[in-house]
Order: C-alpha cells, then structure tokens, then sequence
C-alpha cells in the first residue's frame, strides 16, 4: 500500500512538472511571435535573506537557493535569443553586511564561476563582468578570470555579472578617464559630450538595459545603472523572492514589456 502511494505521488509530480513545462514553452513560443523582445534584461536579484528567514533557515541558505534560479533564467534567455543579462550580484554597499555572510556569498560566487563554467560555454554564453573587480577577493578573481577567459569567444547570450558595483562608483571611475584624458590633452573638456561619458562606463560594448526586474517588493533602484536606465521599462515582483523566481516569472515580465508602448521622451 505504501508503495501504490510512494509510486502514485512520484506520478503526479512528473505529471504537473510536464504540464509546467508544456505552459512554459506555449509562453516562450508566444513571446517569440510577439517579438520586440528586450535586447538587453537587468534584474536586482532581492530577497535571499527574507526567503531564509520565513523558512526558519539561516540567511546565508537563501543565497545557495538563489543559484537554481540563476540558472533558470540563464538558460531562458539563451533560448529566447536575448543578447544581454545583467545580474546585480554583488554592490558595493554589501560589504556592510555580517562579515560571515559576505565570506559565504563570496564562497558561493567562487564555486559558481567554477562549477557553471562548462555548461555557459556549451551553450555559448560569454561571462562578462562590470563594477569593480580589483576589491574582490583573490580567489573569486582568479576563478573569474578564468570563466572569462574560456568563454571570451562565445556569441550567445552575454551574462554580465555586476560585482562589487555600484553606479555612483562607475560614474567616479569614468568621470576620472574623462579628467586624464582631459589632462594629457586627448580631450578637450569644453568638447565632452554624453557619448564620452557613454563610452568611459564599464558598459561601453554593452546597449543599455530595455527592461528591469526586481524581485521581492522593493521598489527602488539600488544604485544600480543609474546612467543607464533612464528609459528603461521597470517590472517590480511584490510577492516573489529570488529564491523563488523562475522562468514563468521572466516570460510574464517579458509579455509585460511587450505590451508596454516606449516613447523615449518624445510623443
């Protein structure tokens, strides 16, 4: 008898898992038809900790969980056809954090950068990363330079990770370029325009973000692209944490772009 259970729930679960994934392809299939899909998708990837936390497990726990997600929307937007997804992974006001959670958050971006790495390059994801990456720790940079390095050539999706970034930072590091530019007499300042600017921010090969999403009920920017995303169409998720974002939850943001009508200002 407890077999027939064991075997009948074991059942039912691969029967809903492939109803799932007969609605997740029906949705993809339909944002494809639809087109004026986002050329470039940011996400602010919140809510670890309180995901943890409403599960009685420690905090650092949310941001282990957070990986599958990660992964999820990976390989979505690779078979979307989308060109870039920027993962606010790391700011740098977390440093602020408890120096245990910030150790284990740097332990788990090492492992992923390691263990990841064959699957992004087989399915033709170049690794990029923007903020800056000289105050991260040296194994996490040695493990980082390695995964851009094996997918340096890859023309899929590219996965740009934003570590130790913030943008009021970006906006001092490429208004210093500017001022020695200025200084050896490449530019003259009274000739800078906003295409210099453009083109001294760490996302200079980078077109900027079409569409933003952030998780978990927060609605504010984070200090993250400020430069950026001044026309960029904004998708805030109240009752979703990270942890529990999947693709279904990408493709519905995405629709919602779609329907949305950019003026850029004008009209």
């Amino acid at each position: 008898m407890h077999s027939e259970k064991s075997d009948r729930k074991v059942t039912d679960i691969k029967t809903e898992k492939n109803q799932n994934n007969q609605k997740d392809e029906k949705l993809r299939k339909n944002l494809l038809a639809n087109g004026n899909l986002p050329r470039h998708i940011a996400i602010i990837m919140d809510g670890d900790r309180r995901w943890a936390v409403e599960r009685k497990l420690p905090k650092t726990d949310g941001h282990k969980y957070g990986r599958e997600s990660v992964r999820d929307v990976v390989r979505a937007c690779g078979q979307l056809g989308i060109e870039v997804l920027t993962l606010y992974t790391f700011s740098t006001e977390n440093w602020s954090r408890p120096k245990a959670e910030v150790a284990t958050l740097m332990h788990w971006l090492r492992e992923s950068l390691l263990t990841e790495i064959t699957e992004l390059d087989q399915n033709n994801v170049r690794l990029n990363a923007i903020g800056r990456i000289d105050g991260l720790p040296t194994t996490v940079r040695v493990a980082l330079k390695s995964a851009l390095e094996k997918t340096k050539t890859n023309s899929g999706l590219i996965l740009n990770l934003a570590l130790n970034y913030g943008g009021r930072s970006e906006l001092v590091d490429a208004f210093r370029c500017l001022a020695q530019k200025v200084k050896i007499g490449e530019l003259d300042a009274k000739n800078i325009e906003e295409k210099h600017i453009q083109e001294s921010l760490y996302t200079a090969d980078l077109p900027d973000p079409d569409l933003l999403i952030r998780t978990s009920g927060e609605m504010r920017m984070s200090n993250f692209l400020p430069w950026q995303m001044v026309y960029t169409e904004i998708y805030f998720i109240s009752d979703i944490h990270w942890p529990d974002f999947r693709r279904q939850h990408l493709y519905e943001s995405i629709a919602t772009f779609q329907r949305r009508k950019r003026r850029f200002g004008g009209e």
